[in-house]
């Protein structure tokens, strides 16, 4: 299978995990699939200073500069298969 077709199933099996992840979990989840399907973080920081949420997942993601679209859908995957066990 493709690394775009286990991607796309990583990304479904990922909505049906048994437990919900914490929230550091779901922040790498978060950045690594906007990784992958959009790439560099090139929008502003939120401006909201309260939205910590915002914050958080702006920053993961900005972790992340220079991994490739490839990388970032592989480590996806390899947390998915984690997290179901596999």
């Amino acid at each position: 299978m493709a690394l775009q077709e286990l991607f796309e199933q990583a990304v479904v099996n990922s909505k049906t995990l048994t437990q919900k992840p914490d929230n550091d979990i779901l922040l790498q989840l978060y950045s690594l699939y906007k990784q992958a399907t959009s790439g560099d973080n090139n929008e502003a920081a939120p401006t909201n200073p309260f939205d910590f949420v915002a914050k958080f997942k702006h920053e993961a993601w900005a972790k992340l500069k220079g991994l490739s679209k490839e990388n970032a859908m592989q480590q996806y995957i390899d947390l998915v298969a984690k997290l179901k066990g596999e």
